[in-house]
């Protein structure tokens, strides 16, 4: 696959980056990889019956999104929906869904006062962390065992091994 799509000039396989993963024998070993929209443009190339599935699901997916553009209600209508199938209550989603516009007013009034830099944003959100949780951010990070490490960090992690 990945040889035709060198053939074909497709965009794919420039992004697409080996990185060392473990193999079932323990060793690593440089393997491809690539985010998750190249994964998906990839799938869309796939010139086979088994990968129709998946391509009526992106379909459907970007369908939903360019209507989404046309109401933004219903982007609000889909999260909620995701949360209650993930098994939340209703009330911890409006809770959720009503702390995400709170926030968004704030980052707005902080723009508008002047905070410009992430490093600003950052001190900002740490002081209404520890507002409400008692913890700093990396604190609450630490308690909740929270990660979220980017693409390129965890290529950088893996081909360091």
């Amino acid at each position: 696959m990945k040889n035709r799509l060198k053939e074909e000039g497709s965009e794919v396989v420039t992004k697409c980056d080996q990185l060392k993963m473990q193999a079932t024998d323990g060793k690593y070993y440089l393997t491809d990889a690539a985010d998750t929209e190249a994964i998906f443009r990839l799938i869309q190339s796939i010139p086979s019956p088994k990968a129709e599935p998946f391509k009526l699901w992106l379909a459907r997916v970007g369908y939903e999104r360019v209507e989404e553009t046309e109401d933004p209600e219903k982007a609000i209508q889909r999260a909620m929906a995701t949360y209650l199938k993930k098994g939340y209550s209703k009330e911890w989603v409006n809770l959720r869904l009503k702390s995400i516009e709170i926030r968004k007013d704030l980052t707005n009034e902080w723009d508008e006062r002047g905070v410009k830099t992430g490093n600003e944003f950052a001190i900002l959100t740490d002081d209404i962390t520890f507002a409400w949780a008692g913890l700093k951010i990396k604190d609450y990070k630490k308690h909740k065992d929270l990660k979220k490490e980017n693409f390129q960090a965890r290529r950088r992690k893996l081909l360091n091994k």
